[in-house]
């Protein structure tokens, strides 16, 4: 309980929350920002064979 009290009441506590809340909400827009161009990536190359394939 006396680590608890000290992650939420002292400077250097509340300095490592904010760091685990920066950290995890950076994995989180990075996870997004992967996905959305690999998405993109994909709808490319494939509109790419399928005009290469109609030729």
């Amino acid at each position: 309980m006396r680590a608890l009290q000290d992650f939420l009441s002292t400077d250097y506590g509340l300095m490592s929350a904010a760091v685990i809340a920066f950290t995890l909400g950076m994995g989180v827009y990075y996870v997004n920002y992967f996905l959305k161009h690999i998405k993109a990536d994909i709808a490319a190359h494939d509109a790419q064979q399928k005009a290469a394939g109609a030729k």
